[in-house]
């Protein structure tokens, strides 16, 4: 079965198109700065095929059509027709209390995902262009949607409720939701399976690592915590994201400097995080060469962002009443070693015997401990368009 995965943002579309159930990745692509000047097409093929197409894109339904076109082409295609494509996977950001698991998209899971835009209205919107456009585009082919929520909706309730008045909970919906969900199940499923544990009775850690970033307990199968909270800005420093922060802080700033809501919103996902500290950038990268040429600020940034992460590791073992594998993932955490090397230290007490060696060396997936540490440390390339894949298969495959 040919699925087509889709992932909208606000400008962009990530695509790929899987052959299921052999896992196949027949081609991946994007294309960027929707609506703006400048906008192109990147396809790469299974077989080493690139293809960049520039061209006028001016919204996320003619995105999609280009997206269709590079996949048929005669060129660089690698299908012969629309009509093999039996499904179209979708990631939605927000699923809110609604959906605790994927499902087939449908007009009653349609109006519940634009109820859900009040709460995530950068995310969900875009996610709803591309089911939009799929409906138009191709009439009759069955839609999934895989949230990215869904995955910490076993949290129990003392966990994912705020010390608010009960009546907003109620009212709005305003409790702990946690993102990056399908990237935490990935890596701690396959975390399992390189370590030949039982999923279902293992305590793992994941840190997903990236310009957003957020960490997961999971116990027996099942994320019980999250640092990530109603919106992606709670938990770890994050490229442009403030993470934890005192929320008087925010207050006092609005006064003091005059601004309203939506300036202040923009310094908190926009101005903040690594950029904020540094005044450099938001990428690591660039932070990690200024702090090695003796840059101050980049030197305290790497401190805090390798400290943050830490706490959580910490404080997610107390939770769990210990751990047993802690996983690193995102771009940040599959390539940095530094960051890995920084948060480890110290660890010892709770199991962790870091191999530096071995830590050096790893881009993607590896293990990053001895082989006597009690807790196992792993670096895990993430797949989350696979998960949606997965996930969608399953889901056409009961109804065919």
């Amino acid at each position: 079965m040919k699925i087509l995965v889709l992932n909208c943002g606000s400008s962009s579309i990530k695509y790929q198109v899987f052959e299921l159930p052999v896992e196949k990745v027949l081609a991946k692509g994007i294309i960027e700065k929707i609506g703006m000047k400048g906008s192109f097409l990147k396809q790469e093929r299974f077989d080493g095929d690139n293809a960049k197409l520039v061209g006028e894109v001016l919204d996320h339904k003619q995105g999609i059509e280009y997206v269709l076109g590079a996949i048929t082409s005669k060129k660089h295609g690698v299908i012969e027709s629309l009509d093999e494509i039996k499904a179209v996977g979708h990631r939605v950001v927000h699923g809110a209390e609604k959906f605790s698991k994927s499902v087939l998209i449908s007009n009653e899971v349609i109006e519940k995902l634009e109820e859900c835009v009040i709460i995530a209205p950068l995310h969900n919107p875009p996610n709803l262009k591309g089911i939009y456009a799929i409906s138009q585009l191709l009439n009759g082919v069955p839609q999934c949607a895989v949230f990215d929520t869904a995955f910490h909706q076993t949290m129990p309730d003392y966990a994912y409720m705020y010390a608010i008045p009960y009546s907003l909970y109620k009212k709005y919906g305003i409790r702990k939701y946690g993102f990056h969900g399908t990237s935490h199940r990935y890596v701690s499923k396959k975390a399992c399976e390189i370590l030949n544990k039982d999923y279902n009775k293992v305590k793992i850690i994941t840190c997903h690592l990236g310009n957003g970033a957020s960490i997961a307990a999971i116990k027996d199968g099942k994320s019980i915590d999250t640092s990530m909270g109603f919106t992606p800005v709670e938990g770890l420093i994050m490229g442009t994201r403030c993470g934890d922060t005192d929320l008087g802080i925010l207050t006092y700033i609005m006064q003091k400097e005059e601004i309203g809501v939506v300036a202040a919103n923009t310094l908190i996902n926009k101005h903040s995080g690594m950029l904020g500290i540094t005044g450099i950038s938001s990428d690591m990268r660039e932070i990690i060469t200024a702090m090695n040429e003796g840059n101050e600020r980049a030197r305290i940034a790497m401190e805090m962002y390798a400290y943050r992460v830490k706490k959580y590791i910490g404080s997610y073992a107390a939770a769990m009443g210990g751990v047993d594998v802690i996983v690193f993932t995102g771009g940040i955490g599959e390539n940095d070693h530094f960051t890995r090397q920084e948060t480890c230290k110290d660890l010892e007490y709770m199991g962790v015997e870091f191999d530096i060696e071995s830590n050096n060396k790893t881009r993607g997936t590896g293990i990053l401990s001895t082989k006597e540490s009690k807790v196992t440390v792993i670096s895990i390339e993430t797949n989350e368009e696979l998960v949606i894949a997965q996930d969608t298969y399953e889901i056409i495959n009961k109804i065919i």
